[in-house]
């Protein structure tokens, strides 16, 4: 049977990690790109297509306040403690990280609201949370940009993808891996773009480097 699929957003700069205590159902995704109508005097109105706009995914998800069989590890029976976290989040307009496992989605976001309710007396409390996909921008991009019109710099993107993660005691390469990439087997390549010279040995407390998948 698959393993079951992750919920995990990040927040980088105080190393804090929140997984979903139970897996969504499912999940919606608006990914697409803008257009532009023109109007062509022989032949009539057209559409242009434009540039990929950000995504914004629609989760529908459930805060428990008992004990379930399918409950993830380490999940919390308090619902309110998942709810002022994202209201936390979304109110002071963080970049986190969003993160689903065994999909391509691994980005940079920010919380645009969350809606909650309880409704059946169990004290479960049901969510509904709208993740916006963000970009970083730094004076770096703004000079890049200046320079070279829409044309992105592969090292500029490279270095603003990438995730910084402290190892913590029990880890292993093969485990970040499945948490950020959802792929397990990509645990020799993330060593060696780290440094590591042996992948099966790492010591808590070490930093490293995650990187876009694409760049492994």
């Amino acid at each position: 049977m698959a393993e079951r699929l992750k919920f995990i957003f990040l927040d980088t700069e105080k190393n804090e990690e929140i997984l979903l205590p139970v897996t969504p159902a499912g999940y919606e995704i608006d990914h697409g790109i803008s257009s532009e109508k023109v109007n062509l005097t022989e032949l009539g109105t057209t559409n242009i297509p434009g540039k990929r706009y950000m995504m914004n995914i629609n989760i529908s998800c459930l805060f428990p306040a008992l004990e379930y069989g399918f409950l993830n590890e380490g999940a919390k029976t308090d619902p309110y403690f998942y709810v002022k976290k994202f209201e936390e989040w979304c109110d002071s307009g963080k970049v986190i990280r969003f993160i689903i496992s065994r999909t391509n989605i691994n980005t940079t976001c920010f919380i645009e609201s969350i809606k909650f309710k309880e409704q059946d007396g169990t004290g479960d409390v049901y969510a509904d949370i709208n993740v916006a996909q963000c970009r970083v921008l730094s004076t770096a991009d703004s000079s890049v940009k200046s320079e070279t019109g829409n044309n992105a710099r592969s090292e500029t993107q490279s270095k603003k993808d990438e995730t910084k993660y402290t190892i913590k005691k029990g880890d292993t390469l093969s485990g970040i891996c499945r948490l950020y990439y959802g792929d397990s087997s990509l645990y020799s390549r993330l060593a060696a773009f780290n440094g590591i010279k042996n992948a099966n040995i790492i010591y808590a407390g070490d930093t490293i480097k995650i990187p876009d998948k694409s760049v492994l």
